[in-house]
């Protein structure tokens, strides 16, 4: 007999940790018909009000291409094994030109047991989503969340713009490599206010990986604009597995110190993801009809309602205001 794929069952089977549960869900809500759309949205409701928000751990991981933030996770995945985590990837792959799916580039390069059930990873396409994200990540992270105790995002490495996953994540890790002179233009262009954790990968690359470490060290010293959080400034190999338990528990450190807020945190989140959806559908005129940006965001972070039933009572919302607008 098949499992019971009904909203409410579906959604104790994630919560229990079951891997087929997992992969079932993220086809649904991958599934943009009607009926699914519809159907994901009870699951989502149902994991929320089964507390889903105050559970695990969303972590980011940002930087350009080609710093090594796949080896990068490779090696986090197996150290958060090892202290008995169960870890959920969401890998935000670039689009596809002829298909629009992911490409798979991230999936591929991260080295995990594929007999080992504890870790779950999925790709998805950015689909040229400006901001490094595809919308379905945030509904996909509330069933990872569900499902697992660490759940990694690592993001499409576009470029300075790719800032969407501090909107996403409890923290937000930048990757630097030494010598490529990323850090400072990231710096000058803000993205370096961002992350609550950087590590400058590649530190076997000795004299160059020091000057890196020390160059982001003066520029970023100090505390987080969130506050309450010195961000430390970290040095790694990935390929050498050094430095990745010191990055585990700074990742640790950070979610033990945001917990009381942690709840708030992922509703201001998923408002900022109804906002940006919003934008993009009706334009800042649509927003308007809503009282604008900020009333909008003070609505939301009011309640915890599922992100794909709200979305659609605020379409609904909108396009009755500007029908009475003609």
């Amino acid at each position: 007999m098949p499992p019971d794929t009904a909203p409410a069952t579906l959604a104790q089977r994630l919560l229990a940790g079951e891997r087929g549960a997992l992969a079932e869900a993220l086809n649904q809500l991958d599934d943009q018909r009607s009926a699914a759309i519809e159907r994901s949205g009870a699951l989502l409701a149902a994991l929320l009000a089964d507390g889903v928000l105050s559970r695990g751990h969303l972590i980011g991981i940002t930087g350009p291409p080609g710093v090594g933030k796949s080896t990068l996770s490779s090696a986090l995945i197996a150290t958060w094994r090892r202290r008995g985590l169960r870890v959920g990837v969401l890998a935000v792959d670039p689009s596809s030109p002829v298909t629009g799916g992911a490409l798979l580039g991230d999936r591929l390069r991260m080295q995990v047991d594929p007999a080992d059930d504890g870790v779950f990873i999925r790709s998805l396409s950015s689909r040229g989503e400006f901001g490094g994200l595809s919308a379905e990540v945030w509904p996909m992270s509330i069933a990872m969340l569900a499902a697992n105790d660490v759940v990694l995002i690592e993001t499409v490495g576009v470029g300075q713009r790719e800032i969407d996953i501090a909107h996403s994540a409890d923290t937000t890790c930048f990757v630097a490599q030494p010598g490529s002179g990323d850090s400072i233009q990231f710096l000058k262009a803000g993205i370096l206010e961002v992350p609550h954790v950087l590590v400058v990968n590649k530190s076997d690359m000795g004299e160059t990986a020091r000057r890196a470490h020390s160059e982001l060290l003066g520029a970023l010293a100090g505390e987080h604009a969130d506050g309450g959080w010195d961000i430390p400034v970290l040095l790694a190999s990935a390929s050498r597995g050094e430095g990745i338990e010191a990055l585990a528990d700074a990742f640790a450190a950070h979610r033990e110190q945001i917990a009381p807020d942690l709840e708030a945190r992922r509703r201001r989140h998923q408002a900022h993801w109804l906002e940006k959806r919003l934008l993009a559908d009706f334009g800042q005129r649509g927003l308007d009809r809503l009282g604008g940006s900020e009333a909008l965001l003070a609505r939301l972070n009011a309640k915890t309602a599922d992100p794909l039933s709200e979305y659609r009572a605020l379409c609904a919302e909108i396009t009755n205001a500007l029908q009475q607008d003609q």
